[in-house]
């Protein structure tokens, strides 16, 4: 199992739309990724807020920073799932 933490803060329109993201990658993702959330607002935590409070929203995976700012739900769902993302023929 893994753990996906958002750190987040209230109010914050970027850690909406991360959320929406997540809630949406996790409830799509197959039957056999189990992924535990765990949200936590930087006014919660004093260490959070002192680490992250100009990068929020922050997605943790497995306590490992995997984005901030903004979540891409591709990026997202690969990370989750172990999927390399394949490359393109332009890229091939």
């Amino acid at each position: 199992m893994s753990t996906l933490t958002l750190i987040s803060k209230p109010g914050c329109h970027l850690c909406d739309v991360a959320r929406e993201i997540v809630d949406t990658v996790v409830a799509d993702l197959p039957g056999d990724a189990e992924v535990e959330v765990v949200e936590r607002s930087i006014f919660d935590d004093p260490a959070l807020f002192e680490q992250w409070w100009e990068k929020i929203p922050v997605v943790l995976i497995d306590d490992r920073l995997h984005a901030h700012w903004r979540v891409s739900a591709d990026r997202l769902r690969a990370a989750l799932t172990d999927e390399t993302p394949t490359p393109t023929e332009e890229s091939a």
